[in-house]
């Protein structure tokens, strides 16, 4: 049966009488409320579809209590998070994700002060429905923040302590200790680590990747230099090592960015990349082709934490209770090691 010929849309107690249901049970379907059967459900439904209802989103807001607005909080300020292109392919991935629904995808820079106030006044009030928590530092301020909110919350990437029900993480560990390996492989003793903060799930556990390979391989743990994840921090932990180690003869840096400092660094002192030192990084982010040598490096997935960041949060929205998940890293070989 076809709709009714009319210029205005059909309405939901049009939808009630096709589906011959009332016009309550019609509204709960439509808003995937509770205590309705299967048969109802599927009558609803099947009527939706043959009169082409769409349902008036200020009114369902108003009916389910919801905003159709999730938040993605990044904790930092603005010209770090867009100067690093790691943000911009987890909200590439999000927004992909979100692009068949109808929520909206709304970025919260939170940084300290200010952003953070902000944020918690958004949550606190129910401007969002959802959030999404990325880039945590220590007992960062936003866990408690969505925790007091108690509205449905999914991690990109682990906090430093303590594990969430709902989070989106990759395997750092194994990444770092595969990238090691390569290294040990390759004929490399005397092997450096640039690590990530150490007030970050990710730094740790890169960190303690790399040693594991050393370790396993006989190896003393050469040096350790302290990083922030940017260029110009990795130069400056690449001009650190060469000055107290400089038979060093391999450096594992823990992200893309860092590892392009060292490249560059390295350059500069007239030592050759790979034949001298070699060099891995890890993201597999653009820059890792656009380095001189090209950058060998740990692969993950950036769009794929984004994407599936925000499919765990539509499900937990839709009453689901999704599995964490622990995305798988690779190494890729370029010319730097």
């Amino acid at each position: 049966m076809s709709a009714p010929a009319s210029s205005r849309p059909p309405t939901l107690d049009e939808v009630a009488e096709r589906a011959q249901v009332s016009r309550t049970v019609a509204s709960r379907v439509i808003n995937n409320g509770p205590h309705v059967s299967r048969a109802k459900r599927d009558a609803v439904q099947k009527a939706i579809r043959e009169l082409g209802y769409t349902p008036n989103r200020t009114a369902r807001a108003l009916a389910t209590r919801q905003t159709g607005v999730v938040v993605l909080a990044i904790s930092g300020d603005g010209p770090g998070v867009f100067a690093d292109p790691f943000f911009a392919q987890i909200i590439v991935g999000a927004c992909a994700a979100l692009e068949r629904t109808e929520l909206h995808l709304m970025l919260s820079l939170a940084s300290p002060g200010h952003g953070r106030r902000r944020l918690e006044n958004l949550l606190q009030t129910r401007g969002a429905d959802g959030v999404m928590l990325a880039a945590l530092r220590g007992d960062d301020a936003l866990i408690d923040i969505a925790a007091r909110a108690g509205l449905p919350t999914v991690f990109i990437g682990l906090p430093v302590r303590g594990t969430p029900p709902f989070y989106v993480e990759v395997d750092n560990a194994g990444g770092a200790r595969a990238a090691t390996e390569h290294l040990i492989g390759g004929g490399r003793r005397r092997i450096a680590m640039i690590a990530g903060p150490d007030d970050t799930a990710v730094g740790r556990e890169r960190r303690r990747g790399c040693a594991e390979a050393l370790t396993l391989a006989g190896l003393a743990p050469y040096a350790v230099e302290p990083g922030d994840f940017t260029e110009a921090g990795g130069a400056a932990a690449m001009r650190a090592l060469l000055s107290a180690h400089p038979d060093l003869d391999a450096v594992v840096a823990a992200n893309d960015n860092m590892a392009a400092g060292a490249l560059r660094v390295l350059r500069a002192a007239g030592r050759s990349v790979p034949g001298d030192v070699a060099v891995t990084g890890f993201d597999d982010l653009p820059v890792a082709t656009h380095t001189d040598p090209q950058l060998t490096t740990v692969h993950q997935p950036v769009q794929a934490l984004g994407r599936e960041a925000a499919r765990m949060l539509v499900d937990l929205l839709d009453g689901g209770r999704p599995a964490p998940l622990v995305v798988p890293t690779t190494v890729v070989v370029r010319e730097s090691a």
